[in-house]
């Protein structure tokens, strides 16, 4: 039986998300695998994978900050805000000049309101957002509150009628980069649309630790305690502690923590799990199984 540990996958372009786990399940002869967040066919780049038991990890991988690289078409909407869609309009962008863009980008940058893409996985009354549109149905999501704490572009090009942005984000989840580029199109009174995406990291995993999808082996597996420490920070434990807090205990030692949660590393180098503050004391609230910790 294979492992459990946390891989981490750059994913080309032309395939789906699922695809790259499917060929994970194959390469690693497990179907227990799982994802923190997917990138459209479209998109290259950083998916984390989970496992085995270290699948319990996704959920404090899931809703970490993000990088990415694109590059941004103004001149130019389709109705997906990517090149996967059909075009809808196109204006001269010739008259756009660089401090109009940088002024847009400024109103996007920051904690903003945005209404994800219309082709989208978010789901409404129970069905995904890109399925009700491919059906022809009208589909109205709401905006939700995201922050895009940097919103750069490192490179302009201009052509006939159109300008391309090479662009780097760092976001919350949640941020739907096509979402940037359609309301930076809007914003400047042309329209606009992604090109290209790429995801560069995830919280602390970076792409370029990133086994490529035909590489995908278990030495490329990150150990269970390697990862969580990576993502939350660490603990050590005494032998003692590490069995209480296995048999579901509380153990003295909240002062330990210095953030919200942390993970608790055994003297084996073992994870435990992920244990969080309560007063004085430390209980666990992500147990991972002994067989699994190594």
């Amino acid at each position: 039986m294979v492992r459990p540990g946390i891989l981490l996958v750059d994913k080309p372009g032309g395939i789906t998300s699922h695809d790259v786990v499917s060929r994970a399940r194959r390469a690693l002869g497990t179907r227990k695998i799982g994802h923190a967040g997917t990138l459209d066919p479209m998109a290259t780049g950083l998916l984390v994978l989970g496992v085995e038991g270290a699948t319990r990890l996704l959920t404090y991988i899931v809703g970490a900050d993000k990088t990415y690289e694109a590059t941004i078409l103004l001149g130019v909407a389709t109705d997906s805000d990517d090149a996967d869609g059909v075009e809808t309009a196109r204006a001269d962008a010739t008259e756009v000049t660089d401090e109009a863009i940088a002024s847009g980008i400024a109103d996007l940058t920051g904690e903003i309101e945005q209404v994800p893409s219309t082709v989208s996985a978010i789901k409404v009354a129970g069905r995904r957002a890109y399925d009700l549109a491919r059906a022809g149905e009208q589909v109205e999501l709401k905006a939700r509150r995201v922050t895009v704490s940097r919103f750069e572009v490192r490179e302009t090009r201009r052509g006939e009628g159109v300008i391309e942005l090479d662009v780097v984000v760092d976001c919350t989840s949640g941020t739907y980069i096509r979402a940037l580029a359609r309301d930076l199109g809007r914003a400047l009174g042309v329209g606009g649309h992604l090109t290209a995406l790429r995801r560069t990291r995830i919280g602390s995993f970076d792409v370029a630790a990133a086994a490529p999808v035909d590489d995908i082996a278990e030495e490329r597996l990150v150990n269970p305690a390697t990862a969580a420490s990576v993502v939350v920070g660490a603990i050590a434990v005494g032998a003692d502690e590490a069995r209480d807090l296995r048999h579901g205990k509380r153990i003295d030692g909240g002062g330990r923590l210095t953030g919200s949660v942390a993970a608790a590393i055994d003297p084996d180098g073992q994870l435990v799990g992920i244990v969080e503050k309560r007063g004085a004391q430390l209980k666990s609230v992500m147990n991972m199984p002994e067989e699994a910790a190594r």
